[in-house]
């Protein structure tokens, strides 16, 4: 699966929550330039959109949900937090985690 993410500076703790859901594609877009981020279009090969609202404003957030709605992506927005995200992102996928099916228990925390 590919993933495009929105926001944050580091997400290597994103990262790897994804690849343990299987996500072997990760393309990261920091949008630091406000003005540039939203002129973007969503690359053709991406099956999920992930927003970090904590580095978002709301034009982008808007620009892409939108976007994404019309290539029916599903959209997981979340703050820049390994739980906060987990969870969102199985409220929304409602995918398994490969190693585990408790957060509590797994060692990607």
């Amino acid at each position: 699966m590919s993933v495009l993410v929105i926001g944050g500076d580091k997400i290597d703790a994103i990262k790897s929550i994804l690849s343990y859901f299987g996500a072997s594609n990760i393309v990261h877009w920091n949008a630091r330039k406000k003005a540039s981020t939203c002129k973007k279009i969503i690359p053709v090969d991406i099956e999920c959109v992930v927003m970090l609202t904590s580095f978002l404003n709301h034009n982008a957030m808007k620009h892409f949900k939108s976007e994404a709605k019309k290539r029916d992506l599903p959209v997981i927005c979340s703050k820049h937090n390994g739980s906060c995200f987990y969870d969102e992102y199985k409220k929304v996928m409602g995918n398994e985690c490969i190693n585990c099916d408790v957060y509590s228990s797994c060692n990607i925390k």
